[in-house]
């Protein structure tokens, strides 16, 4: 089928215009305020590599993968913009954590556990976050961590 056809019920089918260009938004969105040079080496990949992506250039599976577990994003999101922005460790089900606290806490303890539930929720946020960027020489990037916070502030 040739780009532009008709599909299915009218439907037509994504440009790679569409596509690329949805992909450099998103890449351009998981940067953020970080220089590009920057993000670069964070993902071990080269300044000219990520303005090409910027730029409307479609990575290949690898290297998006790569952009996605370095920059701890979703690879889904990050491809086609659907689901978490951050990988879904990072989502604190909070269903979960109170079945683990009424299995763990007497009464008088879970009281005093839902006065701090919104700071549990950050420390074990955190906590999630911090396991998938550890680096191997044991290195945690704090201001990451603090970046993470701060956007996921509104959903803890």
């Amino acid at each position: 089928m040739k780009l532009g056809e008709t599909l299915q019920n009218n439907e037509q089918p994504a440009s790679t215009d569409t596509i690329s260009s949805g992909f450099a938004h998103r890449l351009r969105e998981l940067i953020g305020a970080k220089s590009t040079s920057a993000f670069a080496r964070q993902v071990g990949m080269s300044e000219g590599m990520i303005r090409k992506y910027l730029n409307g250039s479609e990575p290949s599976l690898a290297k998006a993968n790569q952009i996605a577990m370095r920059a701890n994003c979703s690879l889904e999101w990050l491809a086609t913009g659907c689901g978490y922005l951050y990988r879904k460790a990072e989502v604190v089900d909070a269903e979960a954590l109170r079945v683990a606290i009424e299995l763990i806490l007497d009464e008088q303890q879970q009281q005093a556990f839902s006065d701090q539930e919104k700071q549990w929720h950050q420390v074990i946020s955190t906590y999630q976050f911090l396991r998938t960027i550890k680096r191997p020489d044991g290195y945690f990037d704090k201001a990451l961590a603090k970046q993470f916070l701060v956007s996921k502030a509104d959903e803890i």
